[in-house]
């Protein structure tokens, strides 16, 4: 599954430790989001949907 979260995460100046805070989740499972080796769980991809203010279809897709 492909993302924009580095591009989002970038816009906003946050490290990939600040997302993780964000999110409740580790550091590793937000590089492992970006890099493409992990998808979300539906409660993580609203999660991020909502951190973020837009559509779970804005920043994933097939």
């Amino acid at each position: 599954m492909n993302n924009r979260l580095k591009v989002l995460r970038a816009e906003r100046s946050w490290s990939q430790a600040d997302l993780a805070d964000h999110l409740g989740v580790s550091r590793q499972t937000v590089n492992a989001l970006e890099t493409g080796r992990y998808d979300p769980s539906l409660p993580l991809a609203f999660k991020i949907a909502r951190t973020f203010d837009l559509a779970i279809e804005d920043i994933f897709s097939e």
